[in-house]
């Protein structure tokens, strides 16, 4: 894990922190790991497949069109990378 010295910190911030680590019975350090993590996580993680699957129904991609799709997918095999 990694560690973050943050300095500097006001002390009205940190008996803010402090407060509400004991509101959450949380120690401060417990309490900021918490609100940074909150803080730069994505609330809803965005899934390629839904984001994928709702943009064809954006642009009203219907069957007939993957069927064309399918029918014009080249298969052949790729060739391996060299590394020479």
């Amino acid at each position: 894990m990694a560690m973050l010295t943050v300095r500097n910190v006001p002390d009205e911030v940190h008996r803010a922190l402090r407060v509400r680590a004991a509101q959450h019975g949380h120690s401060t350090e417990a309490e900021v790991r918490a609100i940074l993590a909150n803080a730069v996580k994505a609330e809803t993680r965005v899934r390629l497949g839904d984001a994928l699957a709702a943009l064809g129904r954006k642009i009203g991609l219907t069957n007939q069109d993957l069927e064309v799709l399918n029918q014009m997918r080249d298969e052949t095999p790729a060739e391996p990378l060299r590394f020479e």
